[in-house]
């Protein structure tokens, strides 16, 4: 429809043209102050721009904000699937819901990283494209000689790697 009211559209009905020059002697600055383009293109007569939308800012007190961080956690921990089911089958949300309530947490330099400091060994698994990967660090508590390095892959159960991952060097 608008193609049709633009093919009737003609210079005549916009610009006022002085007898001595093609220039345009006054060219409307909205569509509000022509009357006859309103009535005739209605649909072109609607302003273009929103007005800008107010922030509401609420205060929160930080005990609000920490159930709000944990809630959606404890929703991802809640569509974990069985954890006999094989960790392919698992989301990444689930699976890295699953590592921080091991006690992981994710390496700012690295998303794929993930370490974990327990009292008797520190570890960093990463979550490769193919295999999940924990690497025993000799630097951490205990007397590992070498970092000791150990390849899951995706179709063993979580609870399987689970437990051996927890299990230590």
């Amino acid at each position: 429809m608008s193609a049709i009211c633009f093919s009737k559209l003609t210079s005549s009905n916009i610009l006022s043209f002085t007898s001595s020059s093609s220039i345009p002697s006054k060219v409307p600055e909205s569509p509000a102050l022509s009357p006859s383009i309103s009535r005739k293109f209605p649909a072109f007569c609607k302003p273009l721009a929103r007005p800008p939308r107010k922030l509401h800012l609420r205060s929160r007190s930080k005990s609000s904000e920490a159930e709000e961080l944990s809630s959606p956690e404890d929703e991802w921990l809640k569509k974990l699937p069985d954890k006999k089911k094989p960790l392919y089958s698992h989301s990444l949300p689930c699976i890295e819901a699953w590592l921080r309530s091991l006690g992981f947490y994710q390496s700012k330099e690295d998303r794929a990283v993930w370490l974990v400091e327990k009292a008797d060994w520190h570890a960093q698994l990463s979550l490769d494209v193919t295999d999940l990967y924990i690497r025993y660090l000799k630097s951490g508590p205990g007397n590992l000689e070498k970092d000791v390095e150990r390849r899951f892959s995706y179709a063993l159960s979580r609870e399987d790697i689970e437990n051996a991952v927890l299990g230590g060097p």
